[in-house]
């Protein structure tokens, strides 16, 4: 298994680590419920060094990335991310993706783990001067409610204003960094792309916080869930679409993009599948491949399921015909 920036420091805390594509990382610290909860009221740390960045740098770099997306990434501003996916001509997600404007001339891309490879060659060679960042960055997540006020006592008081869904370069300790302020949890939190020089510096200086945790895959399962975001490989892949994913309102239709007559087409024909948040009436955790069934009739599939400590049920994301995706059909 490959080994991130951090993997030292996982036995430091405890860490129990598992294989996730290829990649050795903690599926938890302490419990998963543990740090579900610690993460809801106050902040948890989370290794994602696994994933991918580039860094792309003048404008025909950035017009050929906005053909491989769905997203119109030409006007986007200075500061604003973006999300979006890579598709294949079928219209099908090869990956999601977020894209970041540092600058007028420079993009910074975040991709993810699973197809890591096939994504990286598709922009490296369609994106003129295009650099893979990813095994020079170390990528850390802080969330929860007390996440800013940990970033600001280690120091990073660039941050203390910036709005939701932005990033920008920051100085920390006479290093350079990116922040975005975005994340997977559903909280207030911060997405760090650091240097490896500096990664496990950082990493130990926020663990030095009152009220920071480290946490593990199995708790960013389950607070992801609770909030409805999608993962890649198990409720995105190849054979759904953004359509499908719950994507629509973010399609550019007026530009071209890889997938696009594939996804007119759909459109216009309709009666496909939606991805729908699902909750049980018990604890029980709906899983992969479940059927969901209204009256004793299959009108869906699960794709990923969990047992949410917030709530105290069942819950998960599940591909339905569109009849049955209002909020309270049982």
């Amino acid at each position: 298994m490959q080994q991130t920036p951090l993997y030292d420091q996982y036995a430091l805390s405890g860490a129990k680590v598992v294989d996730f594509n290829g990649w050795a990382l903690p599926v938890q610290f302490s419990s998963i419920i543990d740090e579900h909860e610690h993460t809801r009221k106050a902040a948890g740390l989370f290794d994602c060094s696994h994933m991918g960045e580039f860094l792309l740098k003048g404008e025909a770099a950035i017009a050929a990335f906005d053909t491989l997306i769905f997203s119109e990434i030409m006007a986007l501003k200075v500061g604003p991310c973006r999300y979006s996916a890579f598709l294949n001509e079928q219209g099908g997600i090869i990956d999601d993706c977020v894209a970041l404007k540092l600058a007028e001339d420079e993009l910074y891309v975040i991709t993810n783990a699973g197809p890591l490879e096939e994504i990286s060659k598709l922009i490296l060679d369609t994106c003129p001067g295009a650099e893979d960042v990813s095994g020079e960055t170390t990528k850390i997540d802080i969330q929860g409610p007390t996440s800013r006020a940990a970033l600001l006592a280690v120091g990073m008081d660039e941050i203390a204003d910036m709005r939701y869904w932005r990033g920008q370069r920051v100085n920390w300790w006479g290093g350079e960094l990116i922040v975005s302020r975005a994340g997977y949890t559903g909280e207030l939190g911060y997405e760090l792309y650091v240097p490896n020089s500096m990664g496990v510096e950082l990493w130990q200086a926020l663990l030095a916080v009152d009220d920071v945790k480290p946490c593990g895959l199995g708790a960013r399962d389950t607070l992801r869930l609770e909030t409805g975001k999608p993962l890649n490989g198990e409720d995105l892949s190849t054979t759904t679409t953004p359509l499908e994913a719950g994507m629509a309102p973010l399609v550019q239709w007026e530009k071209e993009f890889v997938g696009k007559a594939a996804l007119e087409a759909q459109r216009d024909a309709g009666g496909y599948r939606v991805l729908t948040q699902i909750q049980s009436a018990n604890r029980r955790a709906p899983r992969h491949h479940f059927e969901v069934k209204r009256d004793g009739v299959v009108v869906g599939e699960v794709t990923s399921g969990t047992f949410g400590p917030s709530v105290g049920t069942g819950v998960g994301l599940a591909y339905l015909d569109a009849a049955h995706t209002e909020v309270g059909t049982a």
